[in-house]
């Protein structure tokens, strides 16, 4: 790892070079290099978490000034609720996961003994931009050394102190392994970001990590494909057969254990025949955990008739506005719907395609929920909350990400690699088949299959019989 001051150009260039030297390590190497980082942070805890503590100083000073959002500042903060700990323990599962490169994924058979495999490999070079969140040095520094790819890394301001703590540790953890320092780039210049999103001949993916202003600042201003979200704008739809207690519980719990994160619940959408059944508890208890409940017309009317006055008179009338805002905070959106198709229609035109639920026990209205709602993540009777890489078994995520096509949701190690098309023959050319010449067989095989040694038709013809067999 190098924790660098040079130009935007060479950190790239140097990345690129790592990146090759990377990809053909062995997954022993790799793994190495994990355990190394991962015993390096935690001996380095106090020095991490003492960094941590300047930053979340001047954070929230920045925060009671109004120039630092409190979601930000909550992001930045190391030390809490085990944060730390799930950032080490992440880096563990990252290296007990299989290696994602170098897998045959297809094969056919073009002619005899002319194979065409499909074979994983990394993508390359990742730009990863990130506000608060020190956390992410960690994460992605284990997913791109186990995927084989280098990472260059550019964090805020905001996290200057914990993001120097982290990428020293991390940098005398490398030097004692097989990886080559320069696959990893922590870039420390201020405002080199604009000149590192121009460079797409060297950088193959941009990560961005951040809030909405961040990530459409680097999609719109660079060539270099972009994978991400821009916004958590995610919502749950309650049916009136969904008992109150569990309602309830999973409601709370993607509004109230963490409202800065993306996959936090903003709007809840209520079936109207539930506005007086199932929404009134709900709401009792989100209204006790200090959640502001924002409700069109129909549920702020339900709610002011079956609630105690005390608990009514904090509800407030819901604007439009309320149902395109990812808030990040105590504050849920309330809408009344009348069919699973509104549901279906509110969301798809409202949310921001992230992770959206529905809480019912009817496998009729739910499965056309989960068919047509075209977000990364779907969900039936659960908490948008479980919407992260290492709750999905992935050891840890560079993010989420709602594009449609390469990766989508929680993105983890499969996420980092791409693939390459490898040919084996035996001095074909092309002009050896057409009208007149030989013929292609096409002929499609398992992917790990003994086919890979038949070296002729006999041979094969022997395999094919004897799968038959089987």
């Amino acid at each position: 790892m190098s924790l660098t001051n040079a130009t935007p150009l060479e950190v790239a260039q140097a990345a690129r070079l790592g990146s090759r030297k990377l990809a053909v390590l062995s997954t022993e190497d790799r793994n190495a290099a994990l355990t190394a980082i991962h015993k390096a942070l935690a001996d380095g805890k106090d020095q991490v978490l003492a960094a941590n503590a300047k930053d979340l100083e001047a954070a929230n000073k920045a925060a009671e000034s109004g120039t630092l959002s409190q979601s930000l500042v909550k992001r930045l903060d190391l030390g809490k609720k085990g944060k730390y700990e799930d950032m080490l323990q992440g880096i563990l599962d990252v290296r007990e996961l299989e290696d994602p490169t170098n897998k045959t994924t297809a094969r056919t058979l073009l002619d005899d003994n002319l194979t065409l495999s499909r074979i994983t490999c990394p993508i390359g070079v990742l730009l990863i931009i990130f506000e608060a969140r020190p956390e992410v040095i960690a994460n992605i520094s284990a997913l791109a050394i186990k995927s084989g790819n280098a990472a260059i890394l550019k964090g805020g301001k905001e996290s200057s102190h914990s993001f120097a703590a982290i990428a020293s540790i991390i940098s005398s953890a490398l030097s004692t392994t097989a990886v080559p320092s320069n696959c990893l780039q922590l870039v420390q210049t201020h405002d080199v970001i604009a000149d590192l999103l121009k460079l797409d001949e060297y950088i193959d993916l941009c990560i961005p990590r951040g809030g909405n202003k961040l990530v459409r600042m680097v999609k719109d201003t660079t060539t270099i494909p972009v994978l991400g979200h821009a916004d958590g704008i995610c919502c749950t739809y309650l049916c009136s057969d969904y008992p109150a207690d569990k309602a309830t519980k999973v409601i709370v719990d993607a509004k109230v254990s963490y409202p800065a994160g993306c996959n936090a619940l903003e709007q809840l959408l209520v079936d109207s025949s539930a506005l007086t059944t199932v929404l009134p508890s709900v709401a009792s208890v989100l209204l006790a955990k200090g959640v502001s409940l924002r409700c069109d017309a129909p549920s702020l009317a339900a709610l002011k008739e079956n609630l105690d006055p005390h608990s009514a008179a904090l509800l407030q009338p819901a604007t439009d506005a309320d149902f395109t805002t990812e808030f990040l905070d105590l504050i849920l959106a309330i809408k009344t719907v009348s069919s699973v198709e509104e549901a279906i229609s509110h969301i798809n035109a409202h949310s921001s395609h992230h992770t959206d639920a529905i809480l019912t026990l009817s496998p009729t209205v739910a499965k056309p929920f989960l068919a047509a709602v075209d977000s990364s993540s779907v969900y039936w009777n659960t908490s948008t909350r479980m919407a992260d890489g290492q709750r999905y078994g992935f050891g840890t995520e560079v993010g989420i990400s709602t594009n449609k096509i390469h990766s989508r949701g929680p993105v983890g190690l499969e996420g980092l690699t791409i693939y390459k098309w490898v040919l084996v023959g035996d001095a074909q050319a092309s002009a050896d088949y057409g009208d007149s010449g030989r013929k292609w067989k096409h002929e499609r095989l398992d992917a790990d299959g003994e086919e890979w040694v038949a070296r002729n038709e006999e041979e094969r013809e022997a395999l094919r019989t004897l799968r038959a067999g089987n």
